[in-house]
């Protein structure tokens, strides 16, 4: 079934969305109106099924062993741009393992890939727009002569009555951000919309990164 009709008929709720606890709360969402900004979707989308696309990368559906690198969360709320929490939109990500390869027929990085580590995962926000992944912090790769990119996360937001949003998130604190052409291209305010800081939280075993992703409401013209 293609996405839109996946999203009509609320199939995508079975996907879930990784250990929310505690809940969402309503004071947590602190929207401040500004579009995330667009971003490439780059050559590495999945065309490859796999069996476990759920929000939980770092662990392997049947498997013992976990994925290897830093562990972290990656949460936050999903609003359209006058702040109101888009609830049912289909959060899609996909990233580099540890040794920054794709699992991707196209990628050249010859490092080595993570059997243990899932590259994609699917959410689907709560009734506040909320969203929650647990990764790993990808490594770097290199994109062109000269050229490494740091860092990120491809995200994918689509719901219905909105337009749909491809993007990245990267990690503050690291080197190369500085350098990227992709996120040195977007304007100062748009790269703090996008650059995560991430921080130790007593209710979470690893450091959770909040990135807000706030998408168009289509309106009838």
């Amino acid at each position: 079934m293609k996405r839109r009709d996946l999203l009509r008929t609320g199939l995508l709720s079975s996907l879930g969305v990784f250990a929310i606890a505690p809940l969402a709360r309503a004071e947590d969402i602190m929207c401040v109106k500004g579009l995330t900004p667009k971003q490439t979707e780059g050559p590495f989308y999945p065309i490859v099924d796999q069996v476990d696309k759920d929000a939980d990368l770092v662990y392997i559906k049947g498997s013992s062993q976990s994925a290897i690198g830093e562990v972290v969360i990656v949460e936050g709320f999903v609003t359209d741009q006058n702040c109101v929490p888009v609830k049912n939109a289909l959060v899609e990500i996909w990233q580099a393992c540890h040794s920054g390869r794709y699992n991707h027929a196209a990628d050249p990085n010859t490092a080595e890939l993570d059997p243990n580590f899932q590259y994609w995962g699917k959410a689907v926000t709560d009734e506040k727009g909320f969203y929650r992944f647990r990764t790993i912090i990808p490594g770097a790769y290199p994109a062109d002569v000269g050229w490494d990119r740091p860092p990120h996360i491809h995200f994918k937001i689509a719901a219905l009555k909105h337009k749909e949003l491809i993007t990245q998130m990267y990690f503050a604190g690291q080197e190369l951000n500085g350098k990227d052409l992709i996120l040195q291209d977007l304007s100062a305010d748009d790269q703090k919309r996008v650059i995560v800081e991430f921080k130790n939280r007593p209710d979470q075993q690893h450091p959770v990164g909040q990135f807000d992703i706030q998408i168009r409401k289509l309106t009838k013209t």
